[in-house]
């Protein structure tokens, strides 16, 4: 009999995306053979408590899952430090772990994507990170499936084997990074994932993520991804902590399974070319940029 990888949800004070991301899991296909275990982060201010309180007053009622086990912090821990102590609990227990967050649709099969991903590549090294999302790619001859250096949060999946190479100390990541790896981590200089780095490193941001990927780009690993993507964010509404409001990185959700999955470990020379032509681009001309920041400072 097949063992389901648990779910890891990682939940805070926006019941209305809670309700949304839980009902779309609850139509996987995977979900009544799954476990769930909702972390809960507790209230960072008085203003936030009535809210973090509602989302824990649904996340109680929750059914369809072969189990839900509730997690609740009785202080803030904020989304880094839950993620990484909710994996680093899932993988020693289970050995491997799919992880969302409370602002994330899904397809009917996107558990049953991580969970053959997860059978499929166990025993690869190399393979340290599964994606479910992937950006609106133009290339529409690209394989179902691929492998990619850089590692995408919006629903993910790894293994304990994996997870052990996380590094988060900030700094023992930046010193092993020289002018060429720069270059490489961040596609070529077509996305800020350095000036992420360096971010977290002045207490700018607080990314699990950006140091999860840095700890597997440095290790030479590779991650799964889909070239449709199998979960849309619908944060990006200036309700999350972390998110803007941009429709760049929008996306509409592949309503089939995926079959197809690389034989050969190794970056997609095709899909790398697709990616980096997306992130060169994304931001669209300057008439479109004005446009979007005036759109974002009004609202």
């Amino acid at each position: 009999m097949q063992n389901f990888a648990p779910i890891a949800l990682f939940v805070y004070n926006r019941p209305k995306h809670t309700e949304r991301t839980i009902k779309f899991l609850q139509q996987n296909e995977l979900a009544s053979e799954s476990r769930l275990f909702i972390f809960s982060d507790g209230a960072k201010t008085t203003a936030d408590e009535d809210k973090v309180k509602e989302v824990r007053d649904f996340i109680k009622k929750i059914d369809g899952f072969k189990s839900v086990e509730i997690i609740e912090s009785k202080t803030n821990l904020g989304l880094a430090n839950s993620v990484i102590a909710g994996v680093n609990r899932l993988t020693t227990t289970y050995g491997q772990v799919i992880v969302f967050e409370d602002d994330l649709i899904s397809s009917p099969y996107t558990l049953t994507y991580f969970n053959e991903a997860l059978n499929r590549y166990r025993n690869e090294e190399k393979v340290m990170h599964i994606g479910a999302y992937m950006y609106t790619l133009k290339d529409e001859t690209l394989p179902q499936s691929f492998f990619y250096r850089a590692a995408t949060s919006w629903g993910w999946a790894t293994w304990a084997r994996a997870w052990q190479n996380f590094e988060p100390n900030i700094d023992t990541l930046l010193q092993q990074f020289d002018s060429k790896k720069k270059h490489d981590f961040s596609i070529e200089n077509t996305m800020n994932f350095w000036k992420q780095m360096q971010d977290f490193k002045n207490g700018k941001n607080n990314s699990w993520a950006i140091r999860w990927y840095a700890s597997i780009f440095l290790k030479g690993g590779l991650t799964l991804n889909p070239s449709q993507s199998l979960v849309n964010n619908i944060g990006h509404d200036g309700t999350g902590i972390h998110s803007g409001m941009s429709d760049i990185y929008n996306v509409i959700i592949n309503p089939q399974p995926i079959k197809e999955f690389p034989t050969v470990v190794e970056e997609n020379k095709k899909a790398y070319q697709a990616i980096k032509h997306f992130l060169a681009n994304r931001k669209g001309s300057l008439w479109a940029r004005i446009k979007r920041y005036l759109k974002e400072k009004l609202a």
